[in-house]
């Protein structure tokens, strides 16, 4: 996947100054953003095996109620705003690029549901399937070789860029704060992909535009393109 003149700019959950972040209302509003390019997302299972996109492993911070996304449904999950994962998909134009991040055991349930949408012969359409998880990434690789993924790291440390390799991923996904020259150039002599999270200034999304990273999980200010 080659590094695009500028970042791909991805709404990290969306736009969650207009709604509840990881919700329908907050992914069409960031879609609607000038300069978006698409979403980043979080995946986990309900209790009755449906995948949902939320977070958290609890409904406390986001939903105010308590409850384990692992003991309810989707169902239930749904009347707290909690959408399945094939109705995000299905709702989300295909020009958008997606970062499905996966949390937790998620074969095969999910990837059934990825393949319906994204699915292009063997690879993904303008998709990545990401884990902070190698037994997860491991677990769709092996149900999925051709599909793009990317290792969720907090450091690019040579050890952690071996990890990614090992894993037989594209790229890494780091947080912005461990994304320098030398750790740039590292990954990219290691023949990776580079993205960053989680951007809220404009200033930092351009010091890591020049550092060549190709996509930018981004939040506040720095969705707006063109912003100060």
């Amino acid at each position: 996947m080659a590094s695009p003149a500028e970042p791909l700019r991805l709404a990290h959950r969306g736009d969650w100054r207009r709604a509840p972040e990881n919700t329908m209302a907050a992914f069409l509003a960031a879609l609607r953003i000038p300069g978006c390019d698409g979403l980043e997302f979080d995946v986990r299972i309900a209790t009755d095996g449906v995948p949902v996109v939320i977070h958290d492993d609890t409904l406390d911070r986001v939903q105010g109620v308590a409850g384990r996304v692992a003991d309810l449904t989707a169902d239930a999950l749904g009347a707290h705003g909690i959408p399945t994962l094939e109705l995000v998909l299905g709702a989300i134009p295909r020009t958008a690029f997606l970062d499905i991040e996966l949390k937790g055991d998620q074969v095969p349930a999910t990837i059934d549901v990825i393949s319906a949408a994204r699915a292009a012969g063997a690879e993904l359409s303008h998709a990545v399937v990401s884990s902070f998880e190698a037994a997860t990434l491991e677990a769709v690789g092996a149900e999925r070789p051709a599909w793009a993924r990317w290792l969720n790291v907090y450091d690019l440390k040579p050890r952690t860029v071996q990890t990614a390799l090992d894993l037989g991923c594209v790229g890494m996904s780091a947080d912005r704060v461990a994304i320098d020259r030398e750790s740039a150039a590292r990954v990219a002599d290691a023949g990776l992909d580079l993205a960053a999270y989680t951007v809220r200034r404009t200033p930092t999304f351009r010091r890591l535009a020049g550092l060549g990273v190709m996509a930018i999980c981004a939040e506040a200010t720095a969705l707006d393109r063109g912003s100060g």
